[in-house]
């Protein structure tokens, strides 16, 4: 297949790990409400976990992108 026909795009490092942040973020906030709608510590733990590793990769990307990835 030509690649002109379908070029390939790539995000920036920084974009990545703004975007993987928040999606993160977001699962792992539905894993705590589920963990609280089911009454389970464990999948709540995990969703919170989730959530500041979100944050940490976002704070990550915002770092990259102010350097001026």
């Amino acid at each position: 297949m030509d690649s002109t026909l379908h070029p390939t795009f790539t995000m920036k490092p920084s974009t990545t790990n703004i975007a993987r942040g928040d999606g993160n973020i977001v699962a792992g906030k539905t894993k705590e409400i589920a963990g609280k709608v089911v009454n389970s510590p464990e999948l709540k733990a995990k969703g919170n976990l989730q959530q500041v590793g979100g944050q940490i990769q976002k704070a990550v990307g915002k770092a990259q992108k102010s350097q001026g990835d």
